[in-house]
């Protein structure tokens, strides 16, 4: 549920998707359901893809646990050899053909899907975002509206200004995800905490983050707009198809007093990280449009000793996710 820049690069970069004014949700749909129309008002329909990250590129590759891993949780993804990984990298918004150095493009993401070795798969969700501009779903199903009901003949104050006044996150956010020179330099958070659970039963949140081995290098804004419209997507295969993408998996745990039902905020930089492992991305697959259409990540799809916390983030993401599938798959 990640969508383009907020705050000042949002009010300045959708007016190219924007529409006067969209159409009245039925009273009797869900949450999702409205965030799912409102995207679609937004970056309009365009059958067979996503509602929000619309243009991505699948790769495979596998992760190895550390030994620090196996100690904070008793997930089997921690316990034994490397697994393999399927990965989509994507752009943000429902526009499949959005240029990859636009700042619409932002906060480009990374999707992950564990496969395990009792056969079941495991799912991360990641992007470039330091934290999320809203705190709930319905938050934002309103940023959304508000976004679409702020065009440049708006009066003001516009709509979206009355909701960034009374939610700050929503004008920051957007600022600390950039263009970066390839997806494979690009450091991806997690933005929603979960929770690990060891062999002995203690709990311990934490948030996900993914960061590139050979360090992230983000692009001057000038140089990114001036990039091939593909250039992100078409560099990626052949980097990993001479030398595999490594990234680091770490784990920043929370401490005493750390919000972890708000992912609005971030949590100190000195708090302790824990390297879980390495993942390594090693091709495209061969038919990335086709395999795509079948991939569906889910932040609930888990496994013994990772759990859900209480963000409501993550049903709300869960929810408008099935809600985007559905309708891509019909």
């Amino acid at each position: 549920m990640l969508v383009f820049r907020y705050g000042r690069a949002l009010a300045a970069g959708v007016a190219l998707v924007l529409v006067s004014s969209p159409p009245a949700a039925a009273q009797d749909s869900s949450t999702a359901e409205q965030t799912i129309d409102v995207m679609n008002t937004l970056f309009g329909k365009h059958p067979g893809k996503r509602a929000n990250h619309a243009k991505g590129v699948v790769a495979e590759g596998s992760f190895t646990p550390s030994a620090d891993a196996a100690r904070i949780s008793k997930a089997s993804l921690f316990a034994g050899p490397a697994v393999p990984v399927t990965i989509r990298f994507s752009d943000a918004t429902g526009v499949p053909t959005i240029p990859d150095g636009s700042a619409n493009a932002n906060p480009h993401g990374m999707a992950l899907k564990f496969r395990l070795s009792d056969g079941s798969d495991m799912d991360v969700v990641l992007n470039a975002l330091a934290f999320f501009p809203v705190a709930t779903g319905e938050d934002f199903r309103d940023l959304l509206k508000a976004v679409s009901e702020s065009g440049p003949d708006a009066k003001k104050p516009t709509a979206l200004e009355r909701f960034v006044a009374t939610h700050p996150a929503a004008a920051t956010a957007g600022a600390t995800a950039k263009t970066p020179s390839s997806l494979a330099r690009q450091t991806y958070h997690g933005v929603n905490a979960f929770i690990f659970v060891d062999k002995d039963g203690k709990r311990q949140p934490f948030r996900f983050r993914v960061v590139p081995v050979e360090g992230q290098e983000i692009l001057p804004d000038e140089e990114a707009a001036k990039r091939e419209p593909n250039y992100l997507m078409d560099e990626i295969g052949p980097r990993v198809a001479k030398e595999p993408a490594k990234f680091r998996v770490l784990a920043q745990l929370a401490e005493a007093g750390d919000p972890t039902n708000d992912a609005t905020k971030p949590w100190p930089e000195s708090r302790k990280t824990v390297d879980l492992g390495t993942l390594s991305v090693s091709k495209v697959v061969a038919d990335s449009a086709e395999a795509e259409k079948a991939l569906l990540f889910m932040p609930n799809a888990l496994t013994d000793g990772i759990e859900v916390s209480d963000d409501p983030l993550i049903d709300a993401r869960v929810q408008a996710y099935a809600v985007s599938f559905s309708r891509r798959a019909q």
